[in-house]
C-alpha cells in the first residue's frame, strides 16, 4: 500500500495496520447499510489520507471499498482516523480523551448545533458525515471521504480574504450557540474540558517546555534583536503556565465577566475544506474538521489560536477587521436563536484578548516559528516537537524573524509587556 513518493507523507501512515482488512471494513459496512440481506467486499484499497505536516494527533487513512449490496454493486469511499499506534505521538495521546472528545462532537453536539440553525432557516453545515465509531478494541472514527463532493485542502497558499469570511462566520455561529446553551444550561458541556495546552504529557514537547528558551538563544546571536530581550525575558516564566490557565479557566477560576464558548481548540486552515462551484470558481462552503481538542473556555482563544495559524503576516494587520466581522455574526446568530440574555460587547472581546496577552505572546514565540517552516514543507510537526536540530532550524528562520521582529513592536505598542 505503501505509495511510490513516501517522503510526502508521515511514516505512520505508509503502511495500515493489519487490523486495517475486509473483516473490520465488512462490520462498517454493516454498520451504514443496516437493511441489508446480503453484503460482501469485493474489493478494499487504503492509502495515506493527508500529507505530512496536515494533521498530528490521529493516524489516517483513505480508503475506498467496492461491494456488492443486495445483489447491486456499491462504492464507498472513507476516510479512517485511529489513534497513533507508535512514536512520540503515541505518547502524548495515547491516554488522552480526544477521541471520546470528537465522538461527542459529531454525534451530540454538532447535531444540536445544526439543529438549533436549522430551526431558524439555517442550513449551515458544520460537520462532515460520520459513518461509525467505537472505542474498543481500538479508538477509531471513520467519515464519508467529502472530496468526491468537491472539497479541497488548502495547498501551498494561506487561506483568501473570502476563505476567511467564511470560515469566521462558521464559528461566530458555533460559538453564540455555544455562549447560549452555556448559559442556559449549566454542565452540558462539563465533558469538554481538555485541550491541547490542558493536557498531561506535554512535559516533552520541545516546542512548548522549552521553545522560548530557543528563541532566546537566537536572539543573543543578533544584534539588531537584542533589544527585545530583556521584554522577553521578564515575562520568560509566565507565558507557558499563563497559557496554561487560560485553557483551564472556565473549569478551574471562572471569572463573572468573562465570555465562554466552546472552543474548537485547533482552529487552523489545514483543518479546514473548502468547496467551490467548479464552473464559476465561486466558493461554496467550508467544512470545519478535527474536533478532538474542543473544549470550554474564553471566546478569544479559538481566535488569537487562528491570528498565528491561519492569517498571513498582511491579513495579520487587518485582524481587527476581522474580530469586527466575526463579532457581527456572533450578535447576530445570538440575536436569531433566540438568545434573551445580556449580548457580549465588541469591546469586551477586545478586553478578554488583553487579558490573554500571554496565551498570545505564547503562540508567537512557540507555535509561529513551526508553523512558518511547516506550511512551506520544509519541517515537520514531529521534528519540531521532538528534535532538538530541527527546534533550533525553527527560530533561525529568516520569514519567521521578521514576522517576529514586526509583532513584538506592535505588542511593545500595544503595552503586552506591562504588569496589571
Amino acid at each position: 500500500m505503501a505509495p511510490n513518493n513516501s517522503i510526502e507523507y508521515d511514516a505512520d501512515e505508509l503502511e495500515a495496520p493489519a487490523w486495517l482488512d475486509d473483516v473490520f471494513f465488512t462490520k462498517v459496512l454493516r454498520n451504514c447499510e443496516t437493511d441489508a440481506k446480503d453484503l460482501h467486499l469485493n474489493k478494499l484499497e487504503l492509502f495515506p489520507a493527508t500529507l505530512k505536516g496536515d494533521h498530528y494527533a490521529s493516524v489516517m487513512f483513505r480508503a475506498v471499498v467496492e461491494y456488492e449490496c443486495d445483489g447491486q454493486d456499491r462504492t464507498k469511499r472513507l476516510i479512517v482516523k485511529t489513534m497513533p499506534f507508535e512514536g512520540h505521538k503515541k505518547d502524548v495521546f495515547e491516554k488522552s480523551i480526544i477521541f471520546e472528545t470528537e465522538i461527542g462532537m459529531y454525534m451530540q453536539v454538532l447535531p444540536r448545533f445544526e439543529q438549533i440553525l436549522r430551526d431558524v432557516g439555517d442550513d449551515t453545515i458544520l460537520k462532515a458525515p460520520i459513518l461509525f465509531h467505537e472505542l474498543s478494541p481500538r479508538k477509531i472514527i471513520i467519515f464519508e471521504d467529502i472530496v468526491p463532493l468537491g472539497y479541497e485542502v488548502l495547498r501551498g497558499r494561506y487561506a483568501n480574504a473570502e476563505e476567511i469570511k467564511q470560515s469566521f462566520v462558521k464559528l461566530a455561529k458555533w460559538h453564540a450557540i455555544s455562549y447560549k446553551i452555556n448559559i442556559e444550561e449549566p454542565g452540558y458541556f462539563d465533558e469538554y474540558h481538555i485541550g491541547i495546552f490542558s493536557m498531561p504529557n506535554l512535559d516533552g514537547n520541545l516546542l512548548m517546555t522549552q521553545g522560548i528558551d530557543v528563541l532566546i538563544q537566537q536572539l543573543e546571536t543578533m544584534p539588531k534583536m537584542q533589544k527585545y530581550l530583556p521584554f522577553i525575558q521578564s515575562i520568560q516564566g509566565k507565558l507557558f503556565e499563563g497559557t496554561k490557565r487560560t485553557a483551564k479557566e472556565y473549569f478551574d477560576a471562572p471569572k463573572e465577566d468573562a465570555i465562554y464558548v466552546l472552543c474548537h481548540g485547533d482552529f487552523h486552515d489545514k483543518n479546514m475544506m473548502f468547496k467551490r462551484d467548479p464552473n464559476s470558481g465561486k466558493l461554496l462552503d467550508v467544512m470545519l474538521l478535527d474536533y478532538q481538542l474542543s473544549y470550554v473556555g474564553p471566546l478569544v482563544n479559538d481566535l488569537i489560536y487562528s491570528y498565528f495559524m491561519m492569517l498571513d503576516s498582511e491579513q495579520r494587520g487587518d485582524f481587527e477587521q476581522w474580530l469586527y466581522f466575526y463579532y457581527t455574526h456572533f450578535k447576530e446568530t445570538l440575536q436569531k436563536i433566540g438568545f434573551e440574555g445580556r449580548i457580549p460587547s465588541l469591546l469586551q472581546l477586545h478586553e478578554q484578548r488583553w487579558q490573554h496577552r500571554y496565551f498570545e505572546l505564547f503562540l508567537l514565540m512557540t507555535y509561529l516559528p513551526a508553523w512558518t517552516t511547516i506550511r512551506r514543507g520544509e519541517a515537520d510537526l514531529e521534528g519540531a516537537f521532538t528534535s532538538n536540530a530541527v527546534h533550533k532550524q525553527l527560530y533561525a528562520d529568516d520569514e519567521f524573524l521578521v514576522e517576529f521582529e514586526k509583532l513584538m513592536r506592535k505588542y511593545l505598542h500595544l503595552g503586552y509587556f506591562e504588569e496589571n
